[in-house]
């Protein structure tokens, strides 16, 4: 789903029901949702690209974020898009019918990226964003306004479930990892890479097109898995701390520990309560769902065989490749790993390698 030579790879399920929208005659609220680095925002450009495209971010919230903080963003992004000053405004409602003026007539698609975030200060910023939306932008039948987040339970009990969005929304879209075909695309038509040394770096990445794009192909699995994982400044030894702080905010501490309770073979979920200390509560209810819905973590029932039918218990596992992998085998390390003493190794050194490749390989799509 990413760029290589100019090519775009993959998700043509998703192009197709995108492209589907410019043949009606009535604007399209869009709702998309998947874990950071899956391609969202790429996705967007890509459809985007022979069109009048408007992107906007929100910034990610840390303590000191203020309400103000996210409308000064989104009024200098605004001020950028229509090439004037920067807009002060200090309420939604004055920035949403700015864009709303500017987008009247014509095919144009706007991108509210990080929607998380976006209105992660103002508890009514949706409620006035349903109102811009029922006020203005839908008067456009040209017009598609897509809301975009990583938060997927968030975006699922705000904006699916909440009665304020019911029948606005044209399409609702879960962007998951690229098919193992699809991943493939990634080493382009050299020749000589052997399907194991692919499959050693998949078992790592897994289908994640960021992750993807970081490969050198003219390297070894090796020294590529060393070079992202096993050096401080590697994109992914830092990566785990960076995508549940950005998703999780406050909160992330708390996910960190369920999903290594997981990790340590706590796969039930009386298990998760002890290993974590903590009474059964719905909240840990909630953050297990969340981590699902995230696509993290995944929730497997078992199978009654007598009445063929699926049974209550039900077992928790990382399904994600790369935190599987850095919980096993990088947090461990990690002092080791900032004092350089994995400059040089072979991930057959690594205790249980063959094993936990074997098991991440199983994640991968295989469509």
């Amino acid at each position: 789903m990413v760029k290589l030579k100019s090519q775009f790879i993959g998700r043509k399920r998703e192009l197709n029901k995108l492209n589907l929208l410019l043949k009606k005659n009535t604007a399209s609220l869009v709702v998309i949702k998947g874990r950071r680095r899956i391609g969202k925002s790429r996705l967007i450009q890509e459809f985007g690209k022979n069109h009048k495209l408007y992107t906007f971010s929100g910034v990610a919230p840390t303590k000191k974020t203020r309400k103000q903080d996210q409308l000064d963003e989104f009024g200098w992004q605004l001020g950028q898009a229509l090439g004037q000053p920067a807009f002060k405004d200090k309420d939604w409602n004055d920035l949403l019918f700015r864009l709303a003026n500017h987008t009247k007539q014509g095919r144009v698609i706007i991108l509210f990226d990080e929607i998380t975030w976006m209105g992660s200060k103002d508890r009514n910023f949706l409620g006035k964003l349903k109102n811009v939306w029922d006020l203005e932008f839908k008067k456009n039948p040209e017009l598609i306004l897509i809301l975009c987040g990583s938060v997927s339970a968030w975006i699922e009990k705000n904006i699916l479930s909440n009665t304020g969005f019911l029948g606005r929304i044209s399409l609702k879209l879960n962007i998951e990892e690229l098919s193992l075909q699809e991943c493939n695309h990634f080493w382009g038509t050299q020749n000589g890479i052997s399907a194991y040394e692919k499959f050693k770096i998949l078992s790592v990445v897994g289908g994640v097109p960021k992750y993807l794009e970081e490969i050198q192909t003219f390297l070894p699995a090796e020294e590529n898995i060393k070079n992202l994982c096993f050096d401080n400044s590697g994109l992914l030894f830092n990566e785990f701390d960076q995508i549940f702080t950005d998703i999780f905010s406050r909160r992330s501490e708390i996910y960190k520990r369920i999903v290594q309770g997981i990790a340590e073979n706590h796969f039930q979920y009386e298990d998760v309560c002890k290993g974590l200390k903590i009474e059964k509560s719905g909240f840990l209810s909630d953050c297990l769902d969340e981590l699902v819905k995230s696509g993290f973590i995944s929730r497997d029932y078992t199978w009654n065989l007598k009445n063929a039918k699926r049974s209550k218990l039900s077992q928790y596992r990382i399904s994600d490749n790369y935190l599987r992998f850095y919980l096993k085998y990088l947090l461990p390390n990690k002092e080791r790993i900032e004092k350089g003493a994995f400059d040089s190794f072979s991930l057959s050194a690594l205790p249980a390698w063959e094993i936990i490749m074997g098991l991440q390989f199983e994640n991968l799509v295989l469509n």
